[in-house]
């Protein structure tokens, strides 16, 4: 019985091989989400998410995020600092305050990782 080329091209479980299976997850995707992996390794970086994700107007600042973990403002300042650098979250000057709350963009990620 003839083969075709497709045939010639499953492998033995009947499966094409990897290398003709179209990529889900872009390179540029995985990357991104990579980063986001890192920055959101952390027990007091998922705290602080978690904490700004369910506040009651969804964004919080250094100083009520300190308390509320009983950390100090500069701990609390360098954990921000890289969930902002990996566009985790977006930070709001107001006054002479600054305000942080998750990218909108990113909600849904972060959201499945804090249930």
């Amino acid at each position: 019985m003839p083969t075709s080329a497709a045939d010639e091209r499953r492998t033995d479980s009947g499966a094409p091989p990897l290398r003709t299976v179209r990529l889900v997850l872009a390179r540029e995707e995985a990357e991104r989400t990579a980063s986001v992996l890192r920055a959101v390794s952390d027990p007091t970086r998922l705290q602080l998410l978690s904490m700004v994700h369910h506040s009651p107007d969804g964004r919080a600042r250094v100083k009520d995020l300190a308390a509320a973990l009983e950390l100090r403002s500069p701990t609390i300042s360098h954990h921000v600092s890289m969930l902002v650098e990996a566009g985790v979250l977006a930070r709001e000057p107001v006054g002479r305050e600054a305000w942080f709350s998750i990218v909108p963009d990113r909600l849904a990620a972060i959201a499945d990782l804090l249930r």
